[in-house]
């Protein structure tokens, strides 16, 4: 017989169903996707419509653009701070059991 409250016991196994991240890029498709759609219901001429596309674009695109520098700096920045901890703990390595 069918027992309906085991049915919905778990079996032990757990696979993740999902990458991860990939809720995280699905919220900014979302966003983007609803930013375009409101874009495009506002009560505007096709001129106006295009000219405010044009322009939001080419600031979003300025933003990435920054954002790529800044992160450059910073993994330059994070490497510089990895190589001096290495040089800091090179001395206070010892192999085990001696």
């Amino acid at each position: 017989m069918n027992d309906p409250v085991r049915d919905f016991e778990p079996n032990g196994e757990y696979e993740e169903s999902c990458r991860p991240g990939l809720g995280l890029t699905m919220l900014f498709i979302g966003l983007a996707a609803g930013a375009l759609v409101a874009l495009l219901l506002t009560p505007k001429t096709g001129k106006e419509m295009r000219r405010t596309l044009r322009r939001k674009y080419e600031d979003a695109r300025e933003v990435m653009v920054d954002i790529g520098d800044h992160a450059g700096e910073w993994i330059d920045k994070g490497s510089e701070w990895a190589d001096k901890a290495k040089s800091k703990m090179g001395p206070l390595k010892r192999p085990f059991g001696r």
